[in-house]
């Protein structure tokens, strides 16, 4: 049985004799290539099973051009790239140039040969379910940082999803990390060498949803001197990502069922019909179940969307993970300002814990990041937050016990049904839950029911 064969391009001396000497141990054939001037040559004198490329200390986005440059060449070879300079931007970034696993550094050579095995070999069973319990050590715990149980659930059920063709909802709150989670899907997919196109669906002129979704033929309007493409054709075999499609008005949405439930869509202006063969995920920063009961999302695309469901928590509800996102957060931080802080003090992440965190992640990286602007200091003291957190904390101190008796008025007025106080306080279900779990509200018989009613 001929032998697997791995091509290792890049700088990195110390893993890189690591590696080789572990693979060689493994019945692979190793080759080196240190120069991307070669590469071509070596693609076609070799022919290898597997890339590995390392990172540069030079300049780190040298390996994202070398593995496009792989893809483009080779477009079979699975790609494993090895980096010292991570980040979410740079996971999204190597994923869509095309490679297959994703190592930040320090890593194990373990983990690396094994993900080397199931690239070239296949996954037996027992390798799946293994690769799986081991999410952490690749692009999905680089990306989507945590380790509370509510994320532990989501990482391990986003990989399941992905391997599978179903439609996916994504919801969310807004910067809890949807479209990351919608990368995540499509590049852990069977379609991940095909086009993602992501479509922000609030952003859309009610007047021009059509065409840029569908596309149009020559002459569909005044101005159309010639035919295009829309989303959904672009995306090809690929996947579709309709971003925030809660805020489309219940035309477009017609529009898009017709096309998920037909496969098939129509430009504007023409009359032959386009095989529609992209995956779709959908995603909302709001509650679903709340807008049907508004008559703001129509309930039969929702059933069509709403096959494989992933919620993604907000931060108030997983603080257990603010450790480990303030760490990924202060070593980006310290890369981009150039910057040595080793980290926040007791007082400044007891701070954290106590906000509430209305913008979740994007919130809390913003926060961190102006704090960097006039940071002195080795570690982020308190005082270095930015001032409009404080008020923030004492607003929402100060409205905790009021926000509480204004619950159980609009319990009471209700006769404690819970969708119909929702409704009454502007709220989606699952903020009135959470917040009843919050306040540690209970029904009770001896609550005097009428708005002024206070606790027994």
């Amino acid at each position: 049985m001929k032998k697997p064969t791995a091509l290792i391009i890049g700088h990195d001396e110390i893993l890189h004799r690591h590696l080789k000497a572990r693979l060689l141990r493994h019945s692979f054939s190793v080759f080196e290539v240190r120069e991307t001037s070669n590469l071509l040559e070596a693609i076609q004198d070799i022919k290898p099973d597997l890339a590995i490329v390392y990172s540069t200390r030079k300049n780190p986005n040298d390996q994202l051009k070398t593995v496009e440059y792989l893809r483009k060449k080779a477009r079979d070879i699975p790609i494993i790239l090895s980096t010292r300079y991570s980040s979410e931007a740079r996971a999204i970034a190597a994923l869509r140039a095309g490679v297959s696993d994703y190592f930040k550094v320090p890593i194990s050579t373990q983990e690396m040969l094994l993900s080397a095995k199931r690239l070239i070999l296949g996954n037996t069973e027992d390798d799946q379910t293994d690769h799986e319990s081991k999410e952490a050590d690749g692009i999905i715990d680089q990306a989507l940082i945590g380790n509370s149980a509510s994320m532990r659930s989501v990482k391990s059920y986003l990989l399941k999803v992905a391997k599978t063709e179903s439609t996916v909802f994504i919801t969310g709150e807004t910067g809890t990390g949807k479209e990351l989670a919608a990368n995540l899907i499509h590049f852990k997919s069977a379609r991940s060498n095909k086009p993602l196109v992501c479509v922000n669906c609030a952003a859309l002129p009610e007047g021009l949803v059509e065409s840029e979704l569908f596309g149009y033929d020559r002459g569909a309007f005044t101005g159309a001197v010639g035919s295009r493409k829309g989303k959904f054709e672009l995306a090809g075999d690929g996947t579709v990502f309709l971003d925030e499609i809660g805020d489309m008005n219940s035309y477009a949405q017609a529009k898009i069922l017709r096309s998920i439930e037909n496969k098939e869509f129509f430009h504007l202006g023409g009359n032959w019909a386009i095989p529609m063969k992209a995956r779709v995920i959908a995603a909302t920063n709001q509650d679903p179940e709340h807008l049907m009961l508004r008559g703001r999302f129509r309930k039969d695309l929702y059933y069509r969307l709403n096959v494989a469901r992933l919620n993604l928590p907000p931060l108030r509800e997983r603080k257990e993970d603010l450790p480990r996102l303030v760490g990924h957060a202060i070593k980006k931080l310290n890369n981009r300002f150039g910057r040595k802080v080793e980290g926040l003090t007791d007082g400044a992440m007891m701070c954290l814990h106590r906000y509430d965190w209305p913008g979740n992640v994007r919130e809390l990286l913003n926060l961190l990041e102006a704090a960097y602007i006039n940071l002195p200091r080795r570690n982020a003291a308190y005082i270095d937050l930015p001032q409009p957190i404080y008020k923030q904390l004492k607003m929402t101190q100060a409205s905790s016990g009021d926000e509480r008796n204004k619950i159980i008025a609009t319990l009471c007025q209700t006769n404690w049904n819970k969708s119909t106080a929702a409704q009454k306080l502007n709220w989606s279900r699952m903020t009135l839950y959470r917040k009843i779990e919050k306040y540690n509200i209970v029904e009770n018989k001896s609550i005097e029911r009428h708005a002024g009613g206070k606790v027994a």
